[in-house]
């Protein structure tokens, strides 16, 4: 088993536009299990008149769902976090400390694996059009308190299908860019296509991921895998899927 560690998934059922129902849920994380991913972290939408979904509300549903697979035996270890919306609702509830981080590691293998503070790093979705205004001053801002913004699927952003340059700065900055691994093959259309290709090229890609809504997804996943590892390598494959998501699950990302 290759261990990977799948950091954007959709899978707790009934939460936003991801799986509905407990099937689709099961056939999701079992799918992903079989083709090598051994933790999956479910990171619901949170939007503002889209998907009104809180803290308090996904931990009582990941609790729910957690028991009702706590029999069985083909199940990746899971975990729980969220997809932000870049807008006003997530910079409250950041400065109000109620966002869904990523979860911790074993505590003890994470305080081995790094020096200093543990960085914490949470996953927003950028606006498709536009950068909102002076965001990279404010994720900056963000990495200087030990908060990592991981930016969901760049290569499907509007502003980045020709160049990365928009980006530029935010990724100096700390800020970590996150692969959705379907775009290598055409999920997302020819230009989100070409716009992976250029960033993996560029070395953009701090980690990649599923982004699965549906059991049908899972087969993409395994074919992007595919031509992941044909494009870079084995190793740098491994990077992407395994060891440097695990980095950010262990605070070591100094």
């Amino acid at each position: 088993m290759p261990g990977y560690v799948d950091l954007h998934s959709h899978f707790l059922p009934g939460v936003d536009d991801g799986a509905q129902t407990l099937s689709e849920s099961l056939a999701i994380c079992s799918g992903l299990l079989e083709i090598g991913f051994g933790m999956v972290v479910a990171t619901p939408h949170i939007r503002a008149a889209m998907f009104e979904n809180t803290k308090s509300g996904l931990s009582g549903a990941y609790r729910a769902f957690l028991a009702e697979v706590a029999e069985r035996t083909d199940m990746p270890e899971t975990g729980l976090a969220a997809e932000y919306f870049c807008n006003d609702l997530f910079w409250r509830l950041l400065e109000e400390d109620d966002l869904l981080f990523y979860p911790v590691a074993d505590e003890a293998e994470s305080k081995r694996a790094h020096r200093g503070v543990r960085a914490r790093a949470v996953l927003v979705e950028s606006p498709y059009e536009k950068l909102p205004v002076r965001v990279e001053h404010r994720f900056f801002e963000m990495v200087v308190r030990g908060i990592h913004p991981v930016l969901a699927h760049p290569e499907r952003y509007f502003f980045l299908h020709r160049e990365t340059e928009p980006i530029d700065r935010m990724l100096e900055g700390g800020t970590l860019a996150l692969l959705d691994i379907k775009a290598l093959v055409g999920r997302h259309g020819a230009k989100s296509q070409r716009a992976a290709e250029r960033m993996l090229d560029e070395g953009v890609y701090f980690a990649a991921s599923s982004d699965a809504h549906h059991p049908e997804d899972v087969a993409l996943v395994a074919r992007g895998i595919e031509r992941l590892e044909s494009r870079l390598g084995e190793e740098e494959c491994r990077q992407l899927l395994a060891d440097n998501p695990r980095r950010i699950l262990l605070g070591d990302l100094g």
